[in-house]
């Protein structure tokens, strides 16, 4: 493997370089606002990126995400999710030429998560630092690192005065966190590979497959009244306990009976409950909200949104109230489930790459959490697995961090890939 050996010595070579483009990358604020409905920093990035791809002889496009595409999206899909802020939030789409072999796209977010409260944070969310051989920063797990990694993959090859085997496509997304409108604006753009890596951090794992979700809100109204005459009234969030209990049966049918061989069965959780102005006033409105996660193959989105409605309607026809009021239900945000077949000569050499590049064993596996390979795969038709640095732990979370040497190591797994699926045919 003179080749690899070759890889390892310029990635030990030009490591501080490397790591000094993450660090600039994970300076520049790119939080979404309001999960993207209110619009997102993406830009601060973005122009990062597109003058560093630009300076490796990419080209680069900026796309835009539309809602006319969205809605498509939506009506097509059932992938989408309505009603973001656009303004300065854009794709970058940068395309590498090849010699002729097998293609590959690399899939990664440039939107993160608000920091949340900084003061407890041990170090500044935007000033990245090393402590104990861990990289600090907001974003680094989701998914910088991985992001980075990606488009350093292809410049090592560069650096390494390698040819790239096949094109190579770099995708650098916006609105990931608003539930991947993004991506889904370039699949229906008809970008397309002969296969995709989304850079998603898998706890040295290949993922193979995630859950489906649905986030659902019920409106369910009562009569308002001095809780002294209680009686008088019809109290909101006594009726919206009443439904959430029927859908802890259901959730509580569903363990029982679907069983996935690398997913874990589907869950319900309310997330959101609001209902009333004081202790002693009867509520005569209460919301709340829920996500679900369901099992792909075994589960179809649209019989999973049915079996919600159903539920709730049949457990208000027990009650009085409910019966003649019945809770109004709604969708504001949804993905379908991701699903790729083990077997496919593309995992397996993904799979070997990892090995190799990481120097211990790295199984295939799935993930409870979903993100952008279901649009890589189920509207972009292409064979697709999720492979990056870091944990999902550590995604979202107070001093949110990857170890350097994981991504290093990433870097050279993802040339690694490029060379040996290009080279292949």
């Amino acid at each position: 493997m003179l080749m690899e050996a070759k890889l390892k010595a310029v990635l030990e070579n030009r490591k501080e370089e490397y790591l000094n483009h993450l660090f600039e990358l994970l300076s520049r604020d790119t939080q979404v606002i309001g999960h993207g409905i209110e619009g997102g920093r993406e830009k601060n990035g973005q122009d990062y990126l597109e003058k560093l791809l630009r300076s490796m002889g990419a080209d680069v496009v900026r796309e835009c995400i539309t809602e006319e595409l969205v809605q498509k999206g939506i009506e097509e899909y059932q992938e989408g999710n309505p009603g973001h802020n656009y303004d300065d939030r854009y794709n970058i789409v940068a395309d590498f030429k090849g010699t002729g072999g097998r293609s590959l796209m690399f899939n990664g977010h440039v939107d993160i998560m608000p920091p949340g409260d900084i003061s407890r944070w041990h170090s500044d969310p935007f000033k990245p630092e090393i402590r104990d051989g861990m990289i600090y920063a907001r974003g680094v797990a989701d998914m910088k690192a991985g992001l980075m990694a990606s488009v350093l993959g292809v410049k090592l090859l560069q650096d390494a005065g390698l040819q790239l085997p096949g094109d190579v496509t770099l995708l650098s997304v916006a609105d990931e966190e608003g539930g991947g409108n993004g991506t889904l604006v370039s699949m229906l753009n008809g970008r397309c590979s002969d296969a995709a890596v989304v850079c998603e951090p898998t706890n040295k794992t290949v993922i193979m497959a995630h859950m489906g979700f649905i986030f659902f809100e019920v409106n369910v109204t009562g009569i308002a009244l001095h809780s002294s005459k209680k009686w008088e009234g019809v109290n909101a969030i006594e009726k919206a306990m009443f439904l959430i209990d029927a859908l802890h049966q259901l959730e509580n049918k569903w363990l029982m009976i679907y069983r996935h061989k690398i997913l874990p069965p589907p869950t319900l959780n309310i997330g959101v409950i609001q209902g009333g102005t004081a202790g002693n006033d009867v509520p005569n409105s209460c919301t709340f909200r829920f996500c679900l996660h369901y099992v792909p193959g075994l589960m179809e989105h649209q019989d999973v949104i049915d079996e919600i409605k159903s539920t709730l309607l049949l457990r208000s026809q027990g009650d009085e109230w409910l019966r003649e009021n019945p809770p109004t239900i709604s969708i504001y945000q949804q993905g379908l489930g991701f699903e790729q077949d083990t077997d496919h000569e593309f995992v397996k050499l993904a799979q070997t790459c990892a090995q190799h590049g990481l120097k211990e064993d790295v199984i295939i596996t799935g993930s409870p959490a979903a993100n952008d390979a279901r649009l890589m795969k189920n509207i972009g038709r292409m064979p697709t697995i999720v492979l990056g640095p870091g944990r999902m732990e550590d995604c979202h979370v107070i001093d949110e961090a990857v170890p350097v040497g994981e991504y290093l190591d990433f870097i050279l797994v993802y040339a690694l890939l490029i060379w040996n699926w290009g080279k292949h045919s």
